[in-house]
C-alpha cells in the first residue's frame, strides 16, 4: 500500500510542476500588468496559448534535418524531469535519490544544448545570433551555478536536494555565505530565463533578442513544447531556490496525504511570491544592453565563489 502511495506522490509531483508552470507565467505578466495599471491576459492564458498551437500544424523548412524536429521534444523531457526532480511539497519521494544538484545542471545544460543546435541548424542569421549569444551566456552562468552548489554542498555536506532542505529547516540560521549564494542563484535565474535586465520575453527586437531568436522558425507543436519547456524552466529555479533557501512546508519523508497537501499549498504561496517579487523587479528595472550580460553574470559568480571561500574560512576558525 506505501508503494501505490509513493507512486501517487511522484506522479502528483511531475502532474503539478507541469500543470503550475504555464500558470505562473499567466500570473507574472498579470501580476505587471496591474503594476503598469493595466487590465491584462487572463492567468489561463499561456495554457489557451499552448493547447492553440498543439493544434495547429507544424511548418518545417525544406533544409531542417531530424535534430530540427526532434530538439523540442528532448528540450521538453529534460526539463521536465529536471523541474521534477527537485522537491516541491515533499522531500524523500521515490525518486528523491536522483534529485542531485549536479544532475539538474547537467539536464538544464543539455536542453540548452539542443535548443543551441536547433537553431542553428535552419542556417538563419537570427537563430545563429540567438545560438551564439545562449552560449555566451550558459558559458558564464553554468560556472556560476558550480560555484553556487559547492556553497550550499559543503553547509550541508551532501548534493542531494532533500537533504538539504531537511538540513536547512533543522539548522536554520544566518548565514552570509548563504546569503550571496542566495543573490548568486537570483542572478543565474534572470539570465538562465531570459528575462529582464538580460533580456525581455514580451518583445521580438531582432538586435536584443536571445530565446525568441533560436525558436523564431518553429511553429505547431514544435512550438508549444519549447513555450511550456521555457515556462519549467522558470518553475524549476523559483522552486529550486524555495527548496534550498526557505525549505519550509516541505513534507517530511513517508508523511501522510494531509502534510503533503499542506506542503502543495505551501509551495503554492511561494511561486506566487516568487512570481510576484519577479514582476516587482521587472517592472522597476530597464533592460541592458547585451555586451553588459557578462558583467552581470560575473557578479553572480563572484557571489558564488565568495560565498564558497567563506564558508571555507569559517570551518577553518
Amino acid at each position: 500500500m506505501r508503494l501505490i502511495f509513493d507512486l501517487f506522490a511522484q506522479a502528483a509531483e511531475m502532474i503539478l510542476v507541469l500543470a503550475l508552470a504555464p500558470l505562473l507565467i499567466g500570473y507574472i505578466r498579470k501580476f505587471k500588468a496591474r503594476l503598469l495599471r493595466r487590465r491584462g491576459p487572463p492567468i489561463l492564458q499561456p495554457w489557451r496559448d499552448i493547447i492553440r498551437l498543439m493544434r495547429k500544424e507544424a511548418v518545417v523548412a525544406d533544409n531542417a534535418s531530424w535534430l530540427y524536429c526532434a530538439a523540442p521534444y528532448l528540450i521538453f523531457a529534460t526539463t521536465w524531469v529536471a523541474a521534477s526532480l527537485v522537491p516541491t511539497f515533499a522531500t524523500g519521494l521515490m525518486f528523491s535519490w536522483t534529485a542531485d544538484l549536479i544532475a539538474i545542471i547537467a539536464l538544464l545544460g543539455s536542453a540548452r544544448f539542443f535548443l543551441a543546435l536547433a537553431g542553428m541548424d535552419i542556417g538563419t542569421s537570427f537563430g545563429g545570433i540567438g545560438s551564439s549569444r545562449e552560449a555566451m551566456f550558459g558559458s558564464l552562468a553554468e560556472p556560476a551555478m558550480i560555484m553556487i552548489v559547492f556553497t550550499v554542498s559543503f553547509i550541508a555536506g551532501t548534493t542531494q536536494l532533500s537533504e538539504i532542505a531537511a538540513y536547512m529547516v533543522s539548522n536554520f540560521e544566518l548565514r552570509v555565505s548563504v546569503g550571496m549564494a542566495l543573490i548568486g542563484l537570483i542572478i543565474v535565474a534572470i539570465a538562465e530565463n531570459g528575462r529582464i535586465p538580460v533580456d525581455n520575453p514580451a518583445t521580438h527586437l531582432e538586435l536584443t533578442m536571445v530565446h525568441e531568436a533560436m525558436i523564431l522558425e518553429y511553429s505547431g507543436r514544435y512550438l508549444a513544447l519549447i513555450e511550456l519547456a521555457s515556462a519549467l524552466k522558470l518553475l524549476l529555479y523559483i522552486s529550486l531556490i524555495g527548496c534550498v533557501f526557505f525549505p519550509f512546508g516541505l513534507a517530511p519523508r513517508d508523511a501522510g496525504a494531509q502534510d503533503m497537501a499542506i506542503g502543495a499549498a505551501t509551495y503554492v504561496l511561494k511561486l506566487a511570491i516568487g512570481g510576484g517579487l519577479l514582476a516587482l523587479f521587472e517592472t522597476s528595472t530597464a533592460k541592458m544592453r547585451v555586451f553588459r550580460v557578462p558583467d552581470f553574470l560575473g557578479a553572480g559568480l563572484m557571489l558564488g565563489l565568495l560565498a564558497t571561500l567563506l564558508v571555507f574560512v569559517t570551518r577553518s576558525l
